[in-house]
């Protein structure tokens, strides 16, 4: 997401860094060039005319011209108005009311509905003393029905059943009264779409908002439709009071012009955005770390949070204690740090939120990575015995080839595999031998003199 911007407005700030000093004439080009890159990211024109109005208006001023350090000044009103037009704040559902709290989902078909009820229930259960429940109310699709109760099979999470004949009202009562009864605490609405806007879709939403007076109301749009999203969004916002939108498909959006025009048009923030197909592919927007993952500064906080999620922590604590008592980095412990990248879910993702310098494309060296490797080397491990896992050293031409036989794969492919372990192995040995700490103080240093340093 923010590809093609982000290397723009980077090259902007590549420009202006290190002037002992800028006039407005550079000042005024650097705004075109800002301007140029909004519009390329298919930014809505009255959101690009209003931010680069801002950004000149600062930037002439005297908050640049008499800065010891003007570029950096700069990059600095770019970066605050950026996380302006992307909300300001982040918003968390609001849902402390008497349960259960009811979150209403809209939104125009194909744009990711159903998957973001189940990623968004699947989100919630993870929070302590939240209990979802998922209810689909498009009875005119009876196969998306049955996707949202696959979906919420899948994640372990209460859906109501439907019946032949009921309305949407008739659906969402029997569930909202099943909710009271099981004591679930929020209720989520995932309502029926259409391929365009229509009057009928709206007056069921209308009905539906009057009956039950949703403590969150949702409005979820494809971030690939570009302008035809922000229209969408507009639509719904004027016809339904709204209190959020969910971004989806946002791993497939390159230019992220619905992101910075969304906020605007509706005037409400963006509450979660949807960053790949796994269930688990869903984050909380923060408006401030997108900024700075635009700019080239990376989203360290969120690259943590995702980390802790996904991480074992037990066996990567058990490791870590192997490592600090010397004791040896074997097979096994190989299989699970592969384990682990299996499970990091999205590479490029994760990626896009490191501080990369400009000419280091993420996307690209998220293809360098192959998963399909992680796997073949699993298998590899796999079909070692316990003793072969414990002691590499054992594993000769025969078992090499029984090992091989076993993986479905080449004696060529163990080797390598028994090579990379080796490398491994004697980097946790120095890491062991408080190499951590100064490979740690190393990079302290190199970030410490990074392009957005102080």
């Amino acid at each position: 997401m923010f590809g093609g911007l982000s290397s723009r407005l980077q090259q902007v700030s590549d420009n202006l860094r290190g002037r002992g000093r800028l006039t407005e004439k550079n000042i005024k080009e650097a705004v075109r060039d800002v301007r140029m890159a909004l519009l390329e990211a298919d930014v809505a024109l009255p959101v690009v005319k209003g931010f680069v109005a801002r950004v000149q208006q600062r930037a002439i001023g005297s908050e640049v011209t008499k800065s010891l350090s003007p570029g950096q000044v700069f990059i600095k009103i770019l970066k605050q108005e950026l996380v302006k037009a992307l909300g300001g704040d982040s918003a968390e559902l609001e849902l402390r009311q008497q349960p259960p709290g009811i979150i209403l989902l809209a939104g125009l078909q194909g744009a990711g509905k159903t998957t973001t009820a189940a990623k968004l229930a699947n989100y919630l259960k993870g929070k302590p003393g939240k209990r979802p429940l998922l209810v689909s109310l498009d009875t005119r699709r009876p196969a998306a029905m049955l996707q949202l109760q696959q979906l919420a099979e899948r994640i372990n999470v209460p859906f109501v059943p439907f019946k032949e004949g009921e309305t949407p009202l008739d659906i969402a009562r029997a569930a909202i009264a099943e909710a009271r009864k099981t004591m679930v605490d929020v209720v989520i609405l995932d309502t029926a779409g259409r391929t365009r806007l229509e009057a009928d879709l709206l007056d069921e939403l209308k009905e539906l908002h009057t009956e039950f007076s949703p403590a969150e109301t949702l409005f979820v749009v494809d971030s690939m439709a570009g302008q035809d999203a922000v229209n969408a969004a507009k639509a719904f916002g004027d016809a339904l009071a709204l209190t959020g939108v969910v971004l989806t498909k946002t791993d497939g959006d390159a230019r992220g012009g619905a992101a910075l025009s969304v906020k605007t048009v509706t005037g409400q923030p963006i509450k979660f955005v949807g960053t790949g197909e796994d269930i688990t592919a869903f984050e909380v927007f923060h408006p401030d770390r997108m900024a700075q993952r635009i700019l080239g500064m990376g989203d360290v906080l969120s690259l943590v949070e995702e980390v802790e999620q996904k991480v074992d922590r037990e066996k990567a604590e058990k490791l870590a204690g192997k490592i600090r008592k010397g004791q040896g980095f074997d097979l096994t412990d190989m299989r699970d740090q592969l384990s682990q990248m299996m499970n990091m879910g999205d590479m490029k993702g994760m990626l896009e939120k490191m501080p990369l310098p400009g000419n280091i494309n993420a996307d690209a060296l998220a293809q360098g990575i192959d998963k399909t490797m992680f796997k073949r080397q699993i298998a590899i491990i796999n079909s070692m015995t316990p003793a072969e896992r414990r002691l590499p050293k054992s594993i000769n031409g025969s078992r090499k080839k029984r090992i091989a036989n076993g993986s479905g794969l080449q004696i060529q492919d163990v080797n390598k595999l028994i090579k990379q372990h080796t490398q491994m192995q004697k980097t946790m040995k120095k890491m062991g031998n408080g190499g951590m700490q100064r490979m740690m103080q190393g990079m302290a240093g190199k970030l410490g003199g990074g392009p957005f340093g102080a």
